[in-house]
């Protein structure tokens, strides 16, 4: 196979048997320079791998002449750093593996991490994101940290010469698999309320309830207690790379790190139908019994609405979210939707505030994430964002109170979707991103809050148009100050890719340079790629 990466239009490539070079995430720990005489590889797998295992033959990367490459990377960095400098120019970060740690808390992929961080900096990239597993930190004891592999991951990111932006995530995922901590799972078994839980009984385990937030169900403390714990514990830990490296610390939310309700059965994914409320495990239920009696309204507290439609039905399947005279748009519905919403609401601010709070002196910014909720977005009730805990329809807007919560504790809003447009949308779903995402940029503007934005699909499932998607939404407007790529892998530097994400930074916000600026050349260069050199093989390093 031939391929070549970094298409320049001052370079020729041109095809011959005796040079070839893989870019390489090996044998570079050492080395000043990325590009060097020797032949090295960028190794990839995207998932966890057993330690015995091989890289598929697939995960190969293999560039053209690296120094052509590197003065392309060069001539691109001084671009970027122009337009860094540049007032109310974006920055750029690319999120890094998540499963970058084990569960044994060591670095996977150490090297290729290594060579990757290098890559990004000669890119001129601000810095990149990592995610902190609450399931990996407090594995098997309450109180009890293991920092190790998290504190050498910063450590490298630093030695980069990078920006670090920390996700720190209090939810499980299925893939890769990471779930809970240990000691709150035994708890689960006993006590299964302290999940999320649906009508027909179906518990959600990658994430605690809001409903225990204040709860001392977790071995005799609050779920707020041990969040508060899990955040000084990182505080002091990191403390050497507050505000210098560390920049920004992202708190999880809620399932997939985002505040919102598991109205999905996966939350990283919107269903076809309009998803249910989860509202019915013992704790939300005795929260909502409580609220109808202060309200004057006992009857409308005994449980969630009874004519909602099922996870993958439509919205005309049943009576709740009907167009017209639908139990949305009664008395009842108001009162339960508010309710609901209003839960989230006051989630979220107790995580932001207490996290504010901690963080107040550490030069880092505080953020949380809001999901793009997009399908049937042009349906009147909006039923999907309701059952995710948005009370947002055609006559009221559900992201005022976000963005005023997100405005009273001096936090950032990440925002995912700046890939998607309306027109790869299916049509039978009523979806429009781009109507969602502009209504909560509005929201944002309307009080002061900076956006950060991410693309919501992985890099190997963008659209064709995804580069050019991102670009639109990151020049509209003035709320959006930094964007973050999802996320590194094999497919992210396979050459297709990384190609296409090295224009993308290149021309993002480019700035017009000084004719003194501009990258000169006495004569057209020629670069030689080889056939590759049979039975070379991509090991794991």
């Amino acid at each position: 196979m031939e391929i070549s990466l970094v298409s320049c239009s001052q370079v020729k490539i041109i095809k011959n048997d005796v040079e070839i070079r893989e870019l390489g995430f090996c044998n570079l720990m050492n080395n000043h320079q990325i590009f060097n005489n020797r032949i090295d590889r960028i190794c990839f797998d995207g998932l966890m791998m057993n330690g015995n295992k091989r890289w598929r033959r697939s995960c190969k990367v293999q560039l053209p002449a690296l120094r052509a490459i590197k003065s392309e990377t060069e001539r691109t960095e001084t671009v970027i750093r122009k337009r860094s400098d540049s007032k109310g120019k974006p920055k750029l970060y690319v999120g890094l593996p998540l499963d970058g740690i084990s569960d044994c808390n060591s670095v996977n992929h150490a090297r290729a991490i290594a060579a990757g961080l290098k890559a990004l900096k000669l890119l001129g990239l601000e810095g990149v994101e990592f995610p902190i597993w609450w399931g990996i930190v407090e594995k098997e004891t309450m109180g009890q940290y293991n920092w190790s592999g998290y504190v050498a991951l910063a450590k490298m990111v630093q030695e980069a010469g990078l920006k670090l932006r920390v996700s720190l995530c209090f939810h499980g995922l299925k893939e890769p698999s990471i779930p809970l901590p240990e000691w709150v799972s035994c708890i689960g078994e006993l006590q299964p309320d302290i999940y999320f839980t649906d009508r027909s009984g179906r518990r959600y385990t990658e994430c605690l309830s809001l409903a225990v937030d204040d709860l001392p169900v977790l071995n005799g403390k609050t779920a707020m207690q041990v969040y508060q714990g899990f955040l000084e514990s990182f505080k002091s830990s990191f403390s050497p790379f507050m505000g210098s490296t560390i920049t920004d610390i992202t708190i999880g939310l809620g399932p997939n790190g985002e505040l919102r309700y598991p109205s999905s059965p996966s939350a990283s994914t919107q269903e076809s139908g309009v998803g249910e409320f989860q509202c019915f495990d013992k704790h939300m239920l005795d929260h909502l019994k409580l609220h109808a009696v202060v309200t004057g309204n006992p009857n409308w507290g005994l449980g969630g609405p009874h004519d909602a439609p099922t996870y993958y039905q439509s919205p005309n399947s049943n009576t709740f979210f009907k167009e017209n005279g639908g139990s949305w748009q009664t008395p009842y519905g108001d009162f339960f939707l508010s309710w609901y919403s209003n839960q989230l609401i006051y989630h979220g601010d107790r995580l932001l505030s207490l996290a504010s709070s901690i963080f107040r002196n550490t030069l880092v910014t505080v953020s949380g994430k809001v999901p793009l909720v997009h399908n049937w977005y042009k349906v009147q009730s909006h039923p999907s964002e309701m059952t995710a805990g948005f009370y947002n329809s055609d006559s009221r807007d559900g992201y005022n109170q976000v963005a005023e919560l997100f405005a009273k504790n001096s936090c950032k809003i990440i925002l995912p979707g700046m890939d998607l447009s309306d027109k790869h949308q299916p049509s039978e779903l009523y979806s429009s991103p781009e109507l969602l995402l502009s209504q909560i940029r509005t929201a944002c503007d309307n009080h002061g809050v900076k956006c950060v934005g991410e693309n919501l699909l992985a890099s190997g499932m963008l659209p064709l148009n995804g580069f050019e998607r991102i670009k639109h939404n990151l020049s509209k407007g003035t709320a959006v100050d930094s964007f973050t790529y999802q996320r590194m892998g094999a497919y992210f530097f396979s050459p297709k890719h990384f190609s296409s994400f090295t224009e993308f930074v290149r021309s993002l916000n480019q700035p017009e340079l000084h004719h003194d600026d501009m990258p000169t050349y006495e004569k057209e260069e020629t670069i030689l790629v080889s056939k590759p050199v049979k039975d070379l093989r991509m090991q794991e390093v």
